[in-house]
């Protein structure tokens, strides 16, 4: 493997599952060959005394990604400039970039300056919302044509390239993220952690993820009175932090579903990982809003190998997460009406799931972290 620069500004402890895939990946590749490049925070300096990889910290955030703009323009050459000394100091060889944009383009002035090759991982909704910016489609489109290699995180996201005409997929390989088998696992009923949760005698859909309109959690807290004069048993928990909270808070109290719905957005990673293993559906009921999809879904992986069926909306990379009607179902959640719909038939049935297969075990089988570090490392061999 080549001396590699990884470039992100998503990466723990920023939450979201792009960030996640680059810790799990980069730190089980030789320590000595790779030097991470992401966001100066002071969360990420503390982060960074808790671990041994190689990484530098330098203000990746930015108001305006593109270039006719001074604020863009400021930005883009105070960060080329950085990265380029870095990589003279560090010998650096090539350069992974974390999305498209920014930090393809950061890597293609690198390029032209520098000469040093790159590759970009592309998540689908980083390419699909760049296609509705004239100034960002061309930028995106410049960086992929420039590219050496564009690592798709799902066959959904190779086709949205194409279908972009960002390139004609030559380029294009889809590595699938992966998941801890590890520390997501099967674990037995655990009724002091449900009660504690206000779980108890309940069945518990779950969401993990950034709480934001594209994921979904309100249109089900939407439908839940709904859902609950045919299930009254029924309780919905979301697990998460974002810009959306207050509103689904609100929405809690409103329809007076306090004892139904709840919002958990303080839990450390072992709590979450309970979470998961102590539900008894998981759901991610995502949509698409402005372009902006859901590019895979690691929550949906790491779901299925603590054993637990799951549904997701037809939006984005979620089919390429499960055995649909093995593991789990896709439904259409782009309205309440037809989310309800949907979810009134999938929890009517006895199971969601035709319990052919081990759930966690095809997912071990599919995802582990073993198999996918070996498929990146001759991904970046080539």
């Amino acid at each position: 493997m080549k001396k590699t620069l990884l470039l992100t500004e998503n990466f723990p402890p920023k939450e979201g599952g792009s960030g996640r895939w680059f810790w799990e990946l980069y730190s089980r590749l030789p320590k000595d060959e790779v030097f991470i490049v992401a966001n100066d925070t002071d969360e990420g300096r503390l982060f960074d005394k808790t671990h041994s990889l190689n990484i530098h910290r330098i203000s990746l955030s930015s108001p305006e990604w593109g270039v006719a703009s001074i604020p863009g323009l400021k930005f883009y050459w105070s960060t080329i400039r950085k990265v380029l000394q870095l990589i003279k100091e560090n010998n650096i060889e090539e350069v992974h970039c974390g999305r498209v944009i920014p930090e393809g383009v950061i890597a293609r002035a690198v390029k032209l300056l520098a000469g040093k090759e790159y590759r970009c991982f592309v998540h689908g909704e980083d390419v699909e919302t760049a296609a509705t910016s004239r100034e960002h489609s061309l930028l995106v489109k410049n960086v992929c044509k420039k590219a050496s290699m564009l690592i798709c995180n799902s066959e959904n996201s190779l086709n949205l390239v194409t279908k972009l005409d960002f390139d004609n997929g030559d380029k294009c390989e889809v590595l699938h993220p992966g998941v801890d088998a590890e520390r997501f696992k099967v674990a037995p009923s655990n009724e002091a952690f449900r009660k504690k949760l206000g779980w108890s005698g309940k069945r518990v859909l779950l969401t993990v993820g950034r709480l934001q309109r594209r994921k979904g959690q309100d249109f089900l807290v939407e439908i839940m009175p709904e859902l609950l004069k045919q299930f009254p048993d029924l309780f919905y928990a979301i697990v998460g932090r974002g810009e959306c909270k207050e509103e689904l808070v609100s929405m809690i109290e409103l329809n007076e579903l306090q004892n139904h719905v709840a919002v958990y957005s303080d839990m450390d990673d072992e709590e979450l990982i309970q979470c998961y293993q102590q539900c008894d559906i998981f759901i991610l009921p995502n949509r698409t809003i402005n372009n902006d999809i859901e590019g895979f879904g690691m929550v949906l992986v790491e779901a299925q190998v603590c054993g637990k069926p799951v549904i997701a909306g037809d939006s984005g990379g979620t089919r390429e997460t499960m055995s649909i009607g093995k593991t789990g179902q896709i439904i259409d959640c782009s309205s309440p009406n037809t989310m309800l719909k949907n979810l009134k038939v999938i929890l009517g049935n006895e199971s969601i799931v035709d319990g052919s297969v081990d759930i966690a075990e095809y997912a071990r089988a599919r995802f582990n972290w073993d198999e996918h570090v070996s498929k990146a490392k001759t991904l970046f061999e080539k």
